[in-house]
């Protein structure tokens, strides 16, 4: 009897120790960094991570990492379900060399990127690189200083939709947002109240992508304000947008089955207000300003207002 008992008191032992390594490896819905923080720590509200990277591994999935104090918080690599939030605080990553975030996740995945600043420094690659994701959300970001894209959503065989609201890209070498999915991918943005500024183009619309535009600027960039580009469906929606100062046009259709429709906006002091290459179709609801520019273009047909 007493070496029975002395198994059953083993037994329990060692399922308690297990229960408890389980418990404390186990993934939090809800993480912390800080400027101070440590990677060794379990991220707890307490005991935070120093890096999102360090993070992300001990957040579950659908879970969020917050931001308890102004920090750079390194570049960082998704993939799963998950919200990274900066709010009140200034959360930052500096990406020298490298992408800012990179969101790899499955097909299904929704990531959410919400009150962070991403610089480049002028050596980083892309601020955010979407190759895989069901559902992207980019709210209030601050982007800048990138030798290729601030926004890069290019799927290869999947679909996304990706949504930007109230975010600045400024000085990106290979253009603000550009959506360019794969041959058999597709992407479907909805970008409002955007500041797309000093790039090489603002907001570009590829093969197989669509976009609507709202309330945005797209200035000061070295080509095209907002421009749908190389057919194959690329078409965009522009309503209440302005593009000004930009070295190209301000709007912008390039080859066949590329449509630009665009409502109650203004092209000033562009290079060209409204353009058309190879077949691109431009169209207006005849209340958009065109002026100031060096030449004003091809003024689109005039759609009836429903």
């Amino acid at each position: 009897m007493k070496s029975i008992t002395l198994i059953r008191h083993i037994v329990a032992v060692v399922l308690l120790y297990t229960l408890f390594a389980a418990s404390a490896h186990a993934q939090a819905t809800r993480t912390w960094v800080s400027g101070v923080g440590d990677d060794a720590n379990p991220c707890s509200r307490t005991a935070p991570c120093k890096t999102f990277a360090g993070a992300i591994s001990k957040t579950a999935a659908q879970g969020v990492i917050n931001a308890i104090d102004p920090g750079g918080y390194g570049a960082v690599t998704i993939t799963k379900s998950i919200t990274i939030d900066g709010t009140g605080t200034n959360a930052s990553i500096l990406a020298a060399g490298t992408n800012g975030i990179i969101i790899n996740a499955a097909a299904t995945d929704t990531v959410v990127i919400r009150n962070v600043s991403i610089d480049g420094v002028n050596t980083g690659l892309n601020g955010i690189r979407i190759l895989q994701a069901g559902n992207v959300k980019v709210d209030n970001v601050h982007i800048a200083r990138f030798t290729q894209k601030g926004i890069d959503a290019s799927p290869a065989t999947t679909a996304l939709k990706l949504a930007v609201n109230e975010t600045r890209v400024f000085s990106a070498a290979g253009g603000g947002i550009v959506l360019t999915p794969g041959a058999t991918g597709a992407v479907t943005a909805t970008i409002d109240s955007v500041e797309l500024n000093g790039n090489s183009v603002g907001l570009q619309v590829n093969a197989r992508a669509k976009a609507t535009v709202r309330n945005s600027t797209a200035s000061d960039n070295t080509g095209i304000g907002f421009s749908a580009s190389g057919g194959g469906g690329a078409s965009l929606t522009a309503d209440n947008c302005n593009a000004s100062n930009n070295s190209g046009a301000g709007f912008a259709s390039v080859n066949a089955g590329s449509l630009v429709v665009v409502s109650r906006s203004t092209t000033f002091n562009n290079a060209v207000g409204f353009q058309t290459f190879i077949s691109g179709v431009i169209q207006s609801f005849g209340d958009n300003r065109n002026v100031g520019n060096g030449i004003p273009g091809n003024v689109p047909p005039t759609l009836p207002l429903q």
